[in-house]
């Protein structure tokens, strides 16, 4: 993998914040309006080809509440698909931490809430899947470029509600 520095300016602590406070809002109008509003991405590649946008539920992995972020994802077959992209971020997010020891959560579509079970792509399923993601959001693949890690890529599997 070949790495490229990230835009400076992306370094900015102001950053994390915003994107927490723009996440929470997106949350509650995604919920209020059914996905109506919020349920597609149009910011970056998704500027000329929108992206759809779920929510997924994770359990803190140290706290035990409950939070709920939004992200973009690739139906495949039964499984719905997402990135810890993070933005190409050193670290992985927190959703993917709390999903490693919680992995049985919800998510929402539209105003369909469904029963999921996290699993972590291995590296031939990550081969399969990350080009039709990077197909889905052309970001991705920037992204994968500014970090030295490599990007997990979460399967959602259905499961009977327990």
């Amino acid at each position: 993998m070949s790495h490229r520095p990230r835009p400076r300016q992306l370094d900015s602590p102001l950053l994390p914040k915003l994107f927490k406070l723009v996440g929470r809002a997106q949350v509650a109008v995604y919920r209020r309006t059914g996905g109506r509003i919020g349920g597609t991405w149009r910011i970056g590649a998704g500027f000329r080809k929108p992206v759809p946008t779920l929510l997924l539920e994770h359990r803190g992995r140290t706290t035990n509440r409950q939070y709920t972020v939004p992200l973009l994802y690739l139906v495949h077959g039964e499984d719905v698909i997402v990135v810890a992209s993070q933005g190409g971020l050193p670290k992985h997010p927190q959703w993917y931490r709390n999903l490693c020891v919680h992995p049985d959560t919800h998510i929402q579509i539209g105003s369909e809430r469904r029963a999921v079970r996290a699993v972590v792509a291995d590296a031939t399923r990550r081969a399969e899947l990350w080009p039709l993601l990077v197909d889905l959001y052309a970001d991705f693949a920037t992204y994968q470029s500014w970090t030295e890690r490599e990007i997990p890529v979460v399967i959602l599997e259905p499961r009977a509600e327990s």
